[in-house]
């Protein structure tokens, strides 16, 4: 009797801003691990996350949308997608079902012709559209490039999910674990922290803002039987700070309130967040903060 060989490798979750990368990989590993948010370029760095099972080890990497990058932030952000596209086994290309097909899918698509890593489609929030129209998209997406496989989703429902794990272990390369069996990502803690602390400046935030913020976990230390965490949140102009810091402080004080409940949860530890906002200018262009921010995502 034949026995399955063990199977493990990287697959990259690639697509358009806000297609639901994020909630896809959270959803597959059963924990939050990206931060989720309506608001564009949400994810600005490569996010690995590590499902471990009896058939094998997939590594998800979570990139940030694919787009034309106007600012060095924005290089920085499609140099951890072009990697993928080289360096991973196998490419996930996720869209929308609620979006028409434009100018932005069809640079998406451009950019998957150039390279000759196996590709799924996968059609998410299919939970908000009739079947007739699947259909149609499937019919659309099948000859624009040779897709190895085309799953209809919900990333947020958790629909066919299942089938999209099974099918990924059909084309991973046979192999030993990469990673231990108990690790779900590589995220530092620095990284994890700013991140939470962005979510929510995100949540209350509309417009322009979530283009033009950071946040840089400058300190976290233990302080007694707490953890002292200093951040500063970044923006570019004077009147973004005076939105997110608002009328008599109230703003600030509920995104420092939200993002301490939830990493009080996470780390089971009591916090004190020392939070402030900063205006640096052009802050997207300036390597040495962008050096500082991808830092932050190793220590």
């Amino acid at each position: 009797m034949n026995e399955k060989k063990y199977k493990s490798g990287y697959v990259a979750l690639i697509g358009r801003p806000n297609v639901g990368k994020s909630t896809l990989l959270n959803n597959m590993l059963g924990r939050k691990i990206a931060i989720i948010s309506n608001k564009p370029q949400t994810t600005r760095n490569r996010i690995l996350g590590i499902k471990t099972t009896k058939k094998g080890q997939i590594i998800f990497v979570d990139n940030p949308g694919i787009h034309k990058p106007l600012f060095k932030l924005n290089e920085k952000m499609m140099s951890y997608v072009y990697s993928s596209l080289e360096s991973c086994d196998l490419l996930a290309l996720i869209i929308d079902a609620t979006q028409k097909y434009g100018k932005g899918d069809e640079f998406v698509i451009n950019t998957l012709k150039k390279v000759k890593t196996p590709c799924f489609l996968l059609i998410n929030k299919i939970d908000l559209i009739g079947k007739d129209k699947i259909l149609l998209i499937i019919d659309h997406y099948k000859d624009l490039l040779d897709f190895k496989e085309i799953i209809p989703i919900s990333a947020l429902k958790g629909t066919n999910l299942d089938i999209f794990e099974e099918k990924i272990y059909e084309y991973l390369p046979e192999g030993e674990k990469l990673y231990p069996e108990d690790m779900i990502s590589d995220q530092s803690l620095k990284f994890q922290v700013s991140e939470i602390i962005r979510e929510k400046v995100l949540h209350h935030t509309e417009d322009e803002l979530p283009y033009v913020t950071a946040v840089l976990v400058e300190k976290m230390e233990p302080r007694n039987n707490l953890i002292y965490i200093a951040a500063t949140i970044f923006v570019e102009k004077e009147s973004h700070r005076k939105i997110i810091i608002g009328h008599k402080g109230n703003l600030i004080k509920t995104i420092g309130i939200q993002a301490r409940k939830e990493l009080e949860f996470i780390l089971q530890k009591k916090i004190f967040l020392d939070l402030k906002v900063a205006v640096k200018e052009k802050w997207r262009d300036s390597p040495a903060l962008l050096n500082l921010l991808e830092q932050q995502s190793s220590d």
